[in-house]
């Protein structure tokens, strides 16, 4: 199989796709085990997404309560995931939580800590005891540090700026992928044994967003379904409470739950309190999507203030406490508004913030229905079903991020040979020839505008049939207009034929959460249907999605009796409907 011109070819024993804090953990555990690894990033590795976790890490270290333990963690997992997460992947989790904890101090993590040394944690919405750990207000960046500076001392090839267009697939076995590099344009043909998906959700693919620019518009889901794996519940987003309303070039940058998590009280435009009318024993620290539906009626129904949002008040709490628990956000704020948080208000309101669905996965393993192909953190699903608890999501990277990389040493052990195909590859080359000698009339950007005006419009924190149908409408319009996209690289770089391949990832991305949206019909968790305000205990299911079956039900295993004892039951009272 010859290169093409312009095209470099590489080959190594496990691929990460993704260098935030998933990809990153799964390469340290390859290398750490003395197995090639190579990981490939479309962002710079210091500016991955886990960078802007804020709040913290979750795991039942018992350093504040002593009658925290593993199973309170699973059981409050599960209650809050409203039984939609598998108690199989909740309990490696809450289980390998405090492994993944020990990783991190291993490797120089600078923890919040106690006088007398204890690592430092707080509450968080939802959980039973205080079991967030945490840096500041800046854990995920923490994180991100930790891991890219033990990469750098394990030697891991680091590719930043290599936008990953296509698994390369023979017989349902995963043997690479395809990309470029988007400053020079660059080809990369990369065969693998093993190749990690860690590149992220897709929330992008909504107007106000936690996400920047280019980041989680779907990739993940994009090439997982193209290389014939599925996604499971990718309907489920969840909603953060708190993301900014201006400047408008930063809609949605969160203002971290750590704020509520402090003494933060929330009002409306009339300056009423207004969580004791959605839940009166937990007020602020609910869950988050009480909180964002909270926000979402007090605004829909009027008491929102004029730019559509409510107040996020910490200034009562001392300047000691918010400039050492809250540095970023009093930084964040300053920087973008000019607003002193220890004397004003913040105005903000819910923004989309956390694929809780993602690609179809084993709990053991995370392996998918592609041979060789695993899928971890945002990218994946299981875990989390209908509400995430803040600050599992970054446990989760590195207890399955440890799992994975294991599992895809022994997948590579255990193949006799890997297969190729010249097909596969010529159809990657053509995929990207293809878009560069496209000269249509339509602009990428505003297509994918649109697709994040449909959502938003449509798929939002209240959904309905008839919205959901006009957004599939809508989707049927936009898809037909990318037939006639123009792509124009430039002495800046190939963003143009990147953007393009985000638009075709947040299109997918953008179908299977509309399909799944219409069938579930019920509400719960952060799936909010008008029309449908109760949960419908035959829809406990996941829903399954791929482009050629559609959405399909899968049951849920059932809860081990240790854990199910110790569940408290999720009340509805706060739930509303539009």
């Amino acid at each position: 199989m010859t290169a093409a011109a312009g095209e470099r070819q590489i080959s190594t024993t496990v691929l990460a796709i993704g260098t935030g804090g998933s990809g990153l953990r799964a390469a340290i555990e390859v290398a750490e085990r003395g197995v090639d690894v190579l990981a490939v990033g479309k962002r710079h590795r210091d500016d991955a997404h886990t960078s802007l976790a804020a709040g913290g890490i979750n795991a039942a270290l018992a350093t504040m309560d002593p009658d925290d333990t593993w199973q309170q963690h699973a059981a409050d997992t599960i209650a809050e995931s409203y039984y939609l997460a598998n108690p199989h992947t909740v309990e490696i989790v809450a289980r390998g939580a405090e492994r993944g904890i020990r990783d991190l101090e291993r490797w120089g993590m600078d923890f919040a800590r106690e006088d007398d040394g204890r690592i430092s944690q707080r509450f968080f919405g939802a959980h039973t005891f205080r079991r967030t750990a945490f840096a500041g207000d800046y854990t995920g960046l923490e994180i991100q540090r930790t891991l890219v500076r033990r990469a750098e001392q394990l030697d891991v090839p680091i590719l930043d700026g290599v936008y990953i267009t296509r698994l390369l697939v023979e017989g349902n076995t995963v043997f690479g992928a395809y990309g470029f590099d988007q400053a020079d344009g660059t080809r990369y043909l990369i065969h693998a044994d093993a190749v990690i998906l860690a590149a992220g959700g897709h929330n992008r693919i909504w107007r106000r967003t936690s996400s920047r620019r280019d980041e989680n518009t779907g990739d993940s889901f994009r090439l997982a379904a193209d290389a014939g794996a599925r996604l499971r519940d990718p309907e489920l987003v969840q909603f953060h409470p708190s993301g900014i309303i201006e400047p408008e070039n930063a809609a949605g940058t969160l203002i971290s739950e750590a704020a509520r998590g402090e003494g933060g009280i929330l009002r409306n435009a009339r300056g009423e309190r207004f969580m004791a009318r959605y839940d009166p024993e937990r007020m602020e620290l609910s869950t988050r999507d009480r909180v964002a539906l909270a926000a979402y009626t007090e605004i829909a129904e009027g008491r929102g203030t004029p730019n559509g949002g409510v107040w996020l008040d910490v200034s009562h709490l001392p300047r000691e406490t918010i400039m050492t628990r809250l540095p970023r956000v009093y930084q964040t704020m300053l920087e973008l508004q000019m607003l002193d948080i220890t004397t004003d208000p913040i105005e903000i309101a819910p923004t989309a913030h956390y694929s809780m669905g993602g690609v179809w996965v084993r709990p053991d393993d995370h392996s998918t229905d592609v041979d060789g192909l695993y899928a971890i953190g945002e990218a994946s699903s299981g875990l989390h079903g209908a509400n995430r608890l803040g600050g599992n999501s970054l446990i989760e990277l590195l207890v399955y991020g440890r799992l994975v990389g294991q599992a895809a040493i022994a997948h590579s052990q255990g193949l006799s040979a890997q297969r190729r195909s010249a097909e596969a590859v010529g159809m990657a080359r053509a995929e990207i020839e293809g878009l560069l000698a496209s000269e249509g009339r339509e602009n990428v950007r505003a297509l994918q505008r649109a697709i994040r005006n449909t959502m938003t419009e449509h798929a939002g924190v209240v959904r309905s049939e008839q919205g959901l149908r006009a957004g599939l409408a809508d989707l049927d319009l936009i898809e037909g207009r990318m037939e006639d996209i123009g792509i124009h690289p430039d002495i800046a770089g190939f963003q143009d034929l990147a953007h393009a391949f985000d638009l075709k990832a947040s299109a997918l991305a953008a179908r299977a959460t509309l399909e799944a949206a219409l069938e579930r019909r019920e509400t719960r968790g952060c799936h909010n249907r008008s029309d449908f305000p109760d949960e419908d205990p035959t829809l406990q299911v996941n829903l399954v999605w791929s482009p050629t079956a559609g959405v399909t039900r899968e049951e849920i295993p059932p809860v081990p009796a240790e854990i199910a004892a110790l569940i408290h039951a999720v009340s509805s009272e706060g739930k509303l409907v539009e």
